[in-house]
């Protein structure tokens, strides 16, 4: 059988071939009439638009490189889902990376991006202890916007959480319910997202005359014992504390098991001095069946992937615009917890 090529599709429409070209390549001002006849000449004759071989004639790609490092990161993988529902919407495709945690492995994926022609690169790390980009990374030729959960310190196109923002969104609304004595459970003393969110909320905290104590704010490794455990030492040398802001889902589990411990309970009325409040920093879905709901400031993880995906369709077409950096803040979701 013959193969049916774009002539044919324009004889039978009763247009030019230029003409069918723009209709697939959704360019050009072609009246709506002219456009269903070539659609239904295409679904007639069966025509197969080959986007690749257009691609490289017009020296063009749909094709959008991400690379993921990470897919046990709940926040990565909701932001990636993100990316590519927005990318297909503007008509562009995904190649997906994971290389290993080396150089050599993620030259390998850049390498493979190359040859299957992709216009531009979203490098989306879980890491919160590096504030730089991978070597490989920062010379790569190809339009490149970062998604991070931290702050980096790169001049490159960035889409991150506003980790401080977010921090202090919590502790203004913990003080506005008379708060005054408030701690920060978990994430290990290197990690820059911890690090950025107890700038915040020192920050909010010496607004209203109020300093952070050292020991009210304590590290552990991210397990639910560990964060229990901190929890109940915690509350155990600190028995004025009222509220806390968790790290993790996980550090949030664990400090209300630490509440319980400690013959406290969770919740947001300040007249039951037995009360801790607790609000969390994560869309925590799989844990908003507890009693009482948990508070908590959401990730913006879908907004996060739509920023991430439009900036990178707009390097793609417009190689020389400036540098951006987009900064984001999640919501504050208030429950019963807080």
């Amino acid at each position: 059988m013959k193969k049916v090529s774009i002539i044919d599709v324009a004889k039978e429409a009763g247009v030019s071939v230029s003409t069918v070209s723009l209709v697939l390549r959704q360019k050009g001002k072609i009246s709506d009439a002219t456009i269903a006849r070539v659609q239904a000449a295409i679904q007639q004759l069966g025509y197969v638009h080959n986007v690749a071989a257009a691609n490289l004639r017009a020296s063009t790609s749909n094709l959008i490189g991400l690379i993921l490092c990470d897919f046990s990161d709940s926040y990565a993988v909701k932001v990636m889902a993100s990316v590519v529902k927005e990318l297909e919407k503007q008509g562009f495709m995904v190649f997906l990376g994971q290389p290993q945690d080396n150089e050599g492995s993620l030259e390998r994926c850049l390498l493979s991006f190359n040859q299957q022609g992709v216009a531009g690169v979203i490098y989306l790390t879980s890491d919160t202890r590096q504030a730089s980009l991978p070597d490989r990374l920062r010379l790569c030729p190809l339009p490149l916007v970062v998604v991070s959960q931290t702050l980096l310190d790169e001049t490159c196109d960035l889409v991150m959480r506003d980790n401080r923002q977010a921090a202090a969104l919590a502790t203004r609304y913990l003080l506005a319910r008379g708060h005054r004595n408030i701690g920060y459970i978990g994430g290990e003393a290197d990690c820059l997202l911890r690090l950025q969110r107890l700038q915040g909320i020192r920050a909010c905290l010496r607004q209203n005359g109020i300093v952070l104590k050292e020991e009210t704010a304590p590290t552990c490794s991210e397990e639910t014992f560990a964060a229990s455990q901190a929890t109940r030492h915690l509350l155990d040398n600190n028995t004025t504390l009222t509220a806390l802001l968790c790290h993790s889902p996980t550090a949030l589990i664990g400090a209300i098991n630490g509440i319980h411990q400690v013959g406290r309970t969770l919740g947001k009325d300040l007249f039951l001095t037995q009360q801790v409040a607790l609000i969390g920093f994560e869309d925590m879905l799989h844990v908003n069946l507890t009693s009482p709901s948990l508070s908590y400031v959401s990730s913006a993880s879908e907004e996060t992937g739509r920023q991430a995906a439009e900036l990178i369709i707009s390097k793609v077409r417009t190689p020389d615009l400036p540098t951006q950096r987009i900064l984001l803040s999640g919501e504050l979701v208030v429950r019963e917890s807080a």
